[in-house]
C-alpha cells in the first residue's frame, strides 16, 4: 500500500488491513461490554505474554489519554513530573497533564529530545521542602520526538538514578515498536527489564484505527487504573474493538513488521537526501523520522505537492515521518523532488 507525497505523520497512514480484519471479526452478534468480552482476554493475555504476567494493562482510547491516566497513577497534586522540553506532554496534548492530572511538568532542554542522568540528578533540588513542587516521575519518550532512540544503557541508568531517589519511571512510548524495532530487542526487553514502572504503549501510529494502552509493571500501581481510566473519559463501552486491534497487530508479529517497516523507508530517505547539496540532516536517523534543514523556498514549493511538518518555524528545520504504509517508491518520488528543487 503505497501513500505518494505523505510525510507528515505516522498517524496519516490507513489502518493496516490485518487490523482492520480482526476488527471486522470482533463485529460478529453480542458481547459484554466494558471490557468483559473473549477479546479483551486476548488482548490483556498478549500484553501479559509480552511484558510479564506481574504487569497489568488498560486498554484507551489514545495516547494523551494514556499519558494522563499513567501519570495520575504515579502522582499527587503536589508532585512533579522531569521531562525533556519537546516531550509529546509537554508540547502536544493541550496541557491536559497538568490540568487533568493536577501535577506540573518541569521540562529540561535537550538537544537530541533525549534526558540524561545527569539532568534528572541535577533536577531533584527541593526535596522535603514545603513550598516546592516534589519531583516523582521520570518521563521519557522512546522513540523521542526527534525520532532519537534510548538505548537500553541509556534507559537503565536513568531508571535506577530516578530509583535511587524514590522516584518512578514512565515512558511514552507512542512509537515504541519503532523503538523496539531500532533496538532489535523485545518490547519487554527495552521497557520492564531496564526499570521502566509504567508504559504508555502505542498503536495508532503503527498501524492501529484508534486503541492505546497503559502497561503497568508494580502490581501495586495497578489497582486504581480502572477508576482512573473511567474518570478521564478513556473507558470504551464496547471495548472488543479497541481490544481486536492489539489482536491484529500481535498476529504474526504485524507490529514489528510495520515498525521496521517504517524505520527502514526513514534510513531510505536520510540516506538519499544527506548526499543532495543544501539538506543537512540535524538529528540522528534512529526510527522512522528524519528532521532536516532545507532552504525555506525549497520547503514551501515542494509542500505544494508533498505533505510534511516545519519542525522549527525559526532555523526551517523540517520532520519527515516515515509509516507503515511508506513504499520505496514513495521515498525515491520525494527524493526526486527535493534534488530537482534544490538544484533549480
Amino acid at each position: 500500500m503505497s501513500l505518494p507525497g505523505e510525510f507528515a505523520s505516522d498517524n496519516a497512514a490507513p489502518v493496516h488491513p490485518v487490523v482492520m480484519d480482526a476488527i471486522a471479526a470482533a463485529n460478529t452478534g453480542a458481547s459484554p461490554a466494558y471490557g468483559a468480552d473473549p477479546w479483551t482476554h486476548r488482548a490483556e493475555q498478549w500484553f501479559a505474554d509480552t511484558f510479564g504476567a506481574e504487569s497489568s494493562t488498560t486498554l484507551v482510547w489514545n495516547g494523551t489519554g494514556a499519558n494522563v491516566v499513567a501519570l495520575r497513577a504515579l502522582l499527587k497534586p503536589w508532585e512533579a513530573v522531569l521531562c525533556t522540553a519537546q516531550a509529546h506532554i509537554n508540547v502536544d496534548e493541550c496541557g491536559a497533564p497538568e490540568r487533568i492530572a493536577g501535577c506540573k511538568l518541569v521540562d529540561l532542554p535537550t538537544p537530541g529530545g533525549k534526558l540524561t542522568p545527569a539532568q534528572v540528578e541535577a533536577a531533584l533540588v527541593g526535596i522535603g521542602d514545603q513550598h516546592r513542587v516534589q519531583p516523582r516521575v521520570v518521563s521519557l519518550t522512546q522513540a523521542t520526538e526527534y525520532g532519537t532512540v534510548y538505548t537500553r544503557d541509556e534507559l537503565r541508568d536513568i531508571s535506577d538514578i530516578a530509583h535511587r531517589h524514590g522516584l518512578l519511571v514512565h515512558m511514552d512510548g507512542a512509537r515504541i515498536a519503532n523503538a523496539a524495532a531500532a533496538l532489535g530487542t523485545s518490547l519487554r526487553e527495552c521497557t520492564v527489564d531496564v526499570g521502566i514502572d509504567v508504559l504508555s504503549f502505542g498503536a495508532t501510529k503503527n498501524g492501529a484505527m484508534g486503541a492505546e494502552a497503559v502497561v503497568v509493571f508494580d502490581p501495586a500501581l495497578a489497582a486504581s487504573l480502572p477508576f482512573l481510566r473511567k474518570q478521564t473519559a478513556q473507558l470504551a463501552s464496547k471495548m472488543r474493538y479497541l481490544a481486536a486491534q492489539f489482536i491484529g497487530l500481535a498476529h504474526d508479529d504485524t507490529w514489528l513488521v510495520n515498525a521496521r517497516q517504517a524505520n527502514a523507508m526513514a534510513h531510505r530517505l536520510a540516506e538519499a537526501i544527506r548526499e543532495i547539496d543544501g539538506v543537512t540532516i540535524t538529528q540522528s536517523v534512529d526510527a522512522n523520522a528524519v528532521f532536516a534543514l532545507l532552504p525555506r523556498a525549497a520547503t514551501e514549493a515542494l509542500q505544494r505537492d508533498f505533505h510534511f511538518y516545519v519542525w522549527d518555524e525559526v532555523t526551517g528545520e523540517v520532520r519527515l515521518m516515515c509509516n507503515w504504509a511508506t513504499e520505496p517508491a514513495d521515498v525515491d518520488q520525494f527524493v526526486a523532488a527535493i534534488r530537482a528543487e534544490l538544484s533549480r
